[in-house]
């Protein structure tokens, strides 16, 4: 990073190759392009040990690759086709996906991350969600810990150059080309211009915009902000959403659920409800379906009418009875004994070849996954003695910023990686964004490397209103007359009961409303002290944020879009409606025998355009070796 002089009273820099973020994906793509021979490089994070790859996880974190053990069938062509049947999914990116799978694994393996191998060294799997071969595999509840932090090892074997406590606030934009981008310090507020020529987008999925979110509380996302310059958003509307701990946060899937524990809420009065008894379900058919909820994690729509997401909904409607919900596992639901032979043949079956059909939940969960009880003991919560407090929760974000094969952008210069890319559509195996995110910081550094080096030179020319707009916003933050962590916490919790699982035109529109007024009057939103501007930036990409995604539900709508993936659009003309609930739960499914349209959109000066086309199939290429071998050496940029 070499000195540039004074922009605008900020301290400026130039360094050709930025990568912002230290997950997973960032860190790979530093040391894969410092490998590469890029020696003009920055790393910055907002904090080195925050973000989701670090500090999220579940009692088996998968990830999912092609099948490297025993007689199962499998090929790269079959893992892209069954990555593209996730709908909305553009092949050239699933055979990307595919293809490097493999390498991508192996070098997380290579490095120390310990994925298990049977005594013959084959990578043994098992089946996940959407997954028709047993690809996924894992290191346990920290899996995407472990590949963070082996790559942020072989990052400081490199000696790859980090700027630590910086916020990204700007990204400076001039005739569609990434230009630079403006940074803050998280501690003083000071302000810092870098310019550069190519930007890996690293930051992760827009968690800031949600306040029930199973997303680590140190992980904010900065969408928002890649919006503004101009990067174009894709299939926004598709999410993950599912039960998840609220102290810590933490995934309530697998074990967790096929120990089968008791669900309890407690009302304002103190009072305690076994409210899934209190459901128009036989006792062994609803136990059957809690013990599923271990498999079929995420809320699904598809599994509502009379599979196990009907389990999301009705703690979410205690929720909103401002009940607080919690898993009990010192007990079995309702106090009584489990009848394991009335359980459905799966759950009975798995639970007995497992020997967990023990007299408590507690015990079956130490039995069938010690660790799993372990991880909350280590987090300060003993199941064996306390109840868990759990909410339905923004996990993953399907969308994000659109990228071709390369991983980059229609902003010519920025390469979005991990969450923030989309690469996924409606569905997706389990797992399958921890391959995503290393395939594509492979892609994005090697377009870099060949492409996006030598003959470049930063200037300000052009870019002059972008800094001084948030020099504007810097000098002001402490002028308004509206808290910005009281607006944050507003907006969010705003989000979560609008624009998540359940949606509907009428409060989605009515979000969007009050998003757009407090975008409109930002300068009268404030911070007490410069230590603090942080947070007023974040509120700001985070409003940003909610405005396109909130627009992109509404358009979905208005395009005649029915209820799919992780989200319920209430139809009142649809010819579905869940018992016993409102009439927020009459719906629409998608007919998933039509093609469905990609939704893109841009923001631009505040105004949003939406576009639609069909998905780009998987390429059929000539793989004659001597053909692919002959363009290999002219061009060592093909894989």
């Amino acid at each position: 990073m070499r000195d540039f002089g004074i922009v605008d009273g900020m301290k400026a820099y130039e360094v050709e190759t930025v990568v912002l973020g230290t997950g997973a994906a960032g860190y790979n793509a530093a040391c894969l392009l410092k490998k590469g021979g890029e020696d003009d490089l920055l790393l910055v994070s907002e904090a080195r040990k925050a973000g989701t790859s670090r500090n999220t996880g579940s009692d088996k974190q998968t990830y999912y690759k092609l099948s490297l053990a025993g007689d199962d069938p499998d090929s790269v062509k079959a893992l892209a086709l069954d990555l593209f049947k996730g709908r909305c999914v553009d092949g050239d990116i699933a055979l990307c996906e595919a293809s490097l799978s493999s390498a991508s694994f192996l070098r997380l393996a290579d490095m120390g991350v310990p994925f298990p191998v049977n005594r013959y060294g084959e990578y043994i799997g098992y089946k996940t969600d959407h997954d028709p071969h047993r690809r996924a595999t894992s290191a346990g509840p920290y899996t995407s810990r472990f590949m963070t932090e082996a790559l942020e090892k072989e990052a400081e074997t490199l000696n790859i150059e980090m700027l630590d406590g910086y916020q990204a606030v700007r990204i400076l934009v001039r005739d569609n080309e990434l230009r630079g981008l403006i940074l803050i310090n998280r501690k003083t507020g000071d302000g810092m211009v870098i310019f550069c020529r190519s930007l890996v987008f690293a930051t992760g999925g827009p968690a800031g915009i949600y306040s029930m979110s199973v997303y680590p509380e140190s992980q904010f996302g900065a969408t928002g902000i890649a919006f503004e310059a101009g990067c174009m958003g894709k299939n926004l509307t598709e999410w993950q959403y599912g039960l998840a701990s609220v102290h810590p946060r933490w995934n309530v899937s697998g074990s967790y659920m096929q120990v089968i524990p008791r669900f309890v809420s407690i009302d304002e009065n103190g009072i305690e409800h076994d409210f899934l008894s209190e459901y128009d379900y036989k006792r062994e058919k609803m136990l059957s379906l809690i013990f599923l909820k271990g498999y079929q994690w995420p809320f699904d729509v598809r599994k509502l009418e009379s599979g196990s997401s009907i389990i999301d909904m009705l703690c979410y409607l205690e929720l909103e009875k401002k009940r607080r919900v919690y898993l009990d596992f010192m007990h079995n639901p309702d106090f009584m004994e489990v009848p394991w032979d009335e359980l459905s043949e799966e759950a009975s079956s798995y639970l007995k070849a497992s020997s967990a059909t023990l007299e408590t939940p507690i015990c079956r969960l130490k039995k069938l996954n010690m660790p799993a009880y372990e991880f909350y003991l280590d987090k300060g919560v003993d199941l064996a003695r306390e109840y868990l407090e759990i909410s339905l929760s923004a996990q993953h974000n399907n969308g994000g910023l659109a990228i071709d094969s390369w991983w980059q952008s229609n902003i010519k210069g920025i390469f979005p990686v991990g969450e923030v890319a989309a690469s996924h559509g409606v569905y997706r195996p389990g797992g399958s964004a921890l391959n995503a995110g290393q395939c594509g910081s492979r892609r994005a550094s090697n377009w870099i490397l060949q492409h996006r080096r030598g003959g470049w030179k930063a200037d300000t020319k052009g870019l002059e209103s972008q800094i001084r707009e948030i020099c504007h916003i810097m000098k002001n933050a402490l002028n308004g007359t509206l808290d910005a962590e009281s607006v944050y916490k507003k907006v969010r919790m705003l989000m979560s009961l609008n624009g998540a699982a359940i949606r509907e035109r009428s409060l989605l529109e009515k979000a969007l409303m009050e998003v757009n007024e407090y975008l409109d009057s930002f300068e009268d939103i404030r911070v007490d002290s410069p230590s603090k501007l942080w947070i007023l930036f974040e509120l700001r990409n985070a409003l940003i944020s909610q405005k396109v995604y909130l627009a992109s539900m509404i358009d979905y709508l208005a395009e005649g879009g029915k209820s799919r993936g992780s989200a319920l659009y209430t139809d009142e003309s649809g010819p579905i409606h869940i018992p016993n609930l409102d009439s927020r739960f009459t719906y629409s499914l998608e007919d998933e025998s039509i093609e469905s349209q990609i939704q893109e959109v841009r923001y631009e000066s505040g105004a949003l355009i939406f576009s639609r086309r069909s998905p780009r199939p998987i390429p059929d290429e000539d793989d004659f070796f001597e053909n692919v071998w002959a363009r290999y050496r002219e061009d060592k940029c093909v894989y």
